[in-house]
């Protein structure tokens, strides 16, 4: 007899798939982010992580800071819910953080845990690049020569 998909109820959805979501003041955990989406169900995990970097555009960046707007929270949801609906997620995780970072810090951690690793990466992929694209969060960066610079949604 051949299986047909969802005969294991480790194959059928999660209960609740969004296990965390935050955007944070403090020091970002990949092992947080990481213990978030374990689920016995998947076969693979995929896990972005976005740090500052020293440069941009051709110019050193010192540091830089990230703010929100109030509604970031819930259109982090919206995005999340989305993956949720578009691939096989057993669990998802992404944190932002906010304030003031220096050149080496983590600005976002995001994973998601699936049945598949192919599944896992497509899905991971989404969720970061609909997270930088839809979620309100402004990068204010300053250059090494004094300079500065604002990057909203969808341009960090």
């Amino acid at each position: 007899m051949a299986r047909t998909t969802h005969d294991h109820p480790g194959e059928r959805a999660a209960q609740d798939p969004i296990r965390l979501l935050e955007i944070r003041e403090t020091t970002l955990s990949v092992d947080e982010i990481f213990r978030a989406v374990g689920d016995d169900a998947a076969g693979g995990t995929a896990l972005f992580v976005g740090t500052v970097r020293n440069h941009d555009g051709g110019a050193d960046v010192d540091s830089l800071g990230y703010s929100c707007h109030p509604t970031a929270q819930a259109e982090m949801r919206r995005v999340a819910e989305k993956v949720v609906a578009d691939f096989p997620v057993r669990a998802l995780a992404a944190v932002h953080r906010v304030g003031d970072l220096s050149v080496g810090d983590l600005a976002v951690v995001v994973a998601v845990s699936c049945p598949h690793r192919g599944e896992a990466f497509e899905a991971c992929r989404k969720l970061i690049d609909d997270l930088k694209h839809e979620v309100p969060i402004w990068k204010h960066q300053k250059f090494s020569d004094g300079t500065e610079e604002w990057v909203g949604a969808g341009e960090c």
